[in-house]
C-alpha cells in the first residue's frame, strides 16, 4: 500500500501541470500520483500518459468525461490506494521541503496503533498581479508538532478557516464519511473540507508552508467576476454543506468541533450574501431573502446563530445599512488579504 495519494483534477492544464507534477514527483514510490484528465481539449491528456509512462510505479492516469473538479476528486477517492489523501490542483503545487516533512509524519502514523486522522499544513497565496505572496497559518488556534483532538483546539479567527489545501486526510476517513462531490460544480473544495470532519478524531498540525496556492488569474472560478457569475453554485454548495450534518446534535457530543463547522457555515454565507449583494441584481437580492428562508426553515438552530450571535463573522447584517456596511468590510479585507 502506497502511503499517500495525490489527486490532481486536470482540465487543459497543458501550460502549467508540469510543475505541479514534478513537485509531486519528490515524495517517491512511497506515493501515487492520480492525474485525471477531465475531459480536456488540448494536451492534457497526452503529458498525463506522458508522466505515467516515465513514472509507471507513481502515475497513474484517468480519463474521464468532462465531469468538473468534484468528479475528479471523486474518481481520485474510489482509485486511491494511498493511506493518506490529499487533493492538489493542477495549476498549484508544493513545497518540496515541506512535503519532506510531511512524508516523515506519515511514515511515523502508519507504525502507529491510533493512526493520524487528519494532516493541516499551512498554505501560500502566490499572487500572479504582482508577484507577492501570504501564508495562511494555524498557530494561533492548533496545538503546534503533536496528536491532539478537537478539544484542543482554540477560537478561530472571524476570517480563518480550514480549506481543501491546507488538509491531508487518511484515506478511510474519507471513505467512511461517504463524501462524493457533485458534478460540474464549482467551489465543491468546501464540501471537501467540511464533511469529513466529524469522522476525524486525531489531527496533527505540521507547521509548514506547504501548499502554494496560484491565484490571480482571470478565469479562475474564484475571480470577483467568475464568483458573481456562478453564485448559484456557491448557494448550492452551502446548501450541501448545511444538510450534511444535525450541528445541534453534534454539539452534545463534540462542541468544540461543532463550533468550528457553524464558523465556517457562517463564511459560506458571508460569501453568497457578498457576491449576491455585489452583482447589483434585482434577481439576485431576491435569491439572499430565500437563501435565509431556506435556512429558517430547514436549520433554524443555525438561522440563529447566523441571524442574532455576535460571536459570528460580521457579514450578515440585515436591511440596506447592513448591506453597505458587509460591502464595506469585505472590501477592506480583500483589499489586505487578497483572496481573489
Amino acid at each position: 500500500m502506497k502511503l499517500i495519494t495525490f489527486t490532481v483534477p486536470c482540465y487543459n492544464s497543458a501550460a502549467y501541470m508540469d510543475h505541479c507534477i514534478e513537485t509531486l514527483l519528490t515524495a517517491g514510490e512511497e506515493a501515487e500520483i492520480i492525474l485525471v484528465n477531465d475531459g480536456s481539449t488540448d494536451e492534457t491528456g497526452a503529458i498525463a500518459d506522458r508522466y505515467a509512462a516515465q513514472y509507471p510505479e507513481i502515475v497513474r492516469v484517468i480519463h474521464q468525461e468532462n465531469g468538473g473538479h468534484g468528479e475528479g476528486v471523486n474518481q481520485g477517492m474510489t482509485n486511491a490506494r494511498g493511506m493518506y489523501f490529499k487533493v492538489v490542483d493542477s495549476d498549484d503545487w508544493l513545497d518540496v521541503d515541506a512535503l519532506a516533512q510531511l512524508m516523515v509524519l506519515i511514515r511515523e502514523s502508519a507504525k502507529s496503533e491510533e493512526p493520524i486522522d487528519l494532516i493541516l499544513t499551512n498554505y501560500v497565496y502566490e499572487h500572479a498581479e504582482d508577484n507577492t505572496h501570504r501564508v495562511v497559518r494555524y498557530r494561533n488556534v492548533l496545538p503546534v508538532g503533536r496528536v491532539f483532538t478537537w478539544e484542543d483546539t482554540g477560537h478561530f479567527a472571524a476570517t480563518q478557516f480550514i480549506i481543501m489545501h491546507a488538509t491531508v486526510y487518511r484515506t478511510d476517513v474519507l471513505r467512511r464519511s461517504k463524501l462524493s462531490l457533485p458534478k460540474h460544480t464549482f467551489y465543491v473544495d468546501n464540501v471537501f473540507a467540511y464533511q469529513p470532519l466529524p469522522s476525524v478524531k486525531r489531527l496533527y498540525y505540521l507547521d509548514a508552508d506547504m501548499y502554494r496556492y496560484f491565484i490571480g488569474r482571470a478565469d479562475q472560478s474564484v475571480s470577483e467576476e467568475n464568483m458573481i457569475r456562478r453564485i448559484d453554485q456557491q448557494i448550492l454548495v452551502t446548501k450541501i454543506m448545511a444538510d450534511a450534518h444535525d450541528l445541534t446534535l453534534l454539539e452534545q457530543h463534540n462542541k468544540r468541533l461543532a463550533l468550528y463547522m457553524y464558523h465556517f457555515l457562517s463564511i459560506m454565507l458571508m460569501i453568497c450574501n457578498i457576491y449576491l449583494m455585489m452583482s447589483g441584481r434585482e434577481e439576485n437580492l431576491k435569491k439572499r431573502t430565500e437563501l435565509w428562508h431556506w435556512l429558517k426553515e430547514n436549520h433554524p438552530s443555525t438561522f440563529r446563530r447566523m441571524r442574532y450571535r455576535s460571536s459570528n463573522v460580521v457579514f450578515l447584517l440585515p436591511g440596506r445599512m447592513g448591506r453597505d456596511i458587509d460591502l464595506f468590510f469585505y472590501k477592506w479585507i480583500r483589499k489586505i488579504y487578497k483572496f481573489n
